[in-house]
């Protein structure tokens, strides 16, 4: 009977242990998918007076070297808003990031009036 609830402990463990390890595949996919995204979207914002093309052909190349896939790319005036996918196993996250320069500081309330 002792060897019949060990075999049942062990292949309960090896469920959860499964299903941890694919939660944690997942949760690297995303994270890596984002960074990604992030730096694809400033390279292509840094490009924006080089144009729509020539940002995103900048923010594919980042995106390239970080393992990732350009999905979606446009820039309006100095704001570039991308979209990439990373495939890792059999998961396949899609991040948005936009990045552009600052704006004013902003409150709780609108923006913050300069100090004299």
């Amino acid at each position: 009977m002792a060897t019949v609830w060990t075999a049942f402990v062990a292949c309960a463990l090896c469920v959860v242990f499964g299903a941890v390890l694919a939660l944690g595949q997942v949760v690297a996919a995303r994270h890596r998918a984002g960074g990604a995204a992030d730096l694809a979207a400033l390279a292509a914002a840094d490009r924006a007076l080089w144009g729509e093309r020539g940002a995103c052909e900048a923010a594919a190349r980042v995106a390239g070297a970080q393992g990732a896939v350009l999905v979606r790319c446009s820039v309006r005036g100095d704001v570039a808003d991308v979209t990439a996918a990373v495939t890792l196993g059999p998961y396949r996250p899609v991040v948005r990031a936009r990045a552009g320069p600052a704006g004013p500081p902003q409150g709780p309330w609108g923006p913050l009036a300069a100090v004299p």
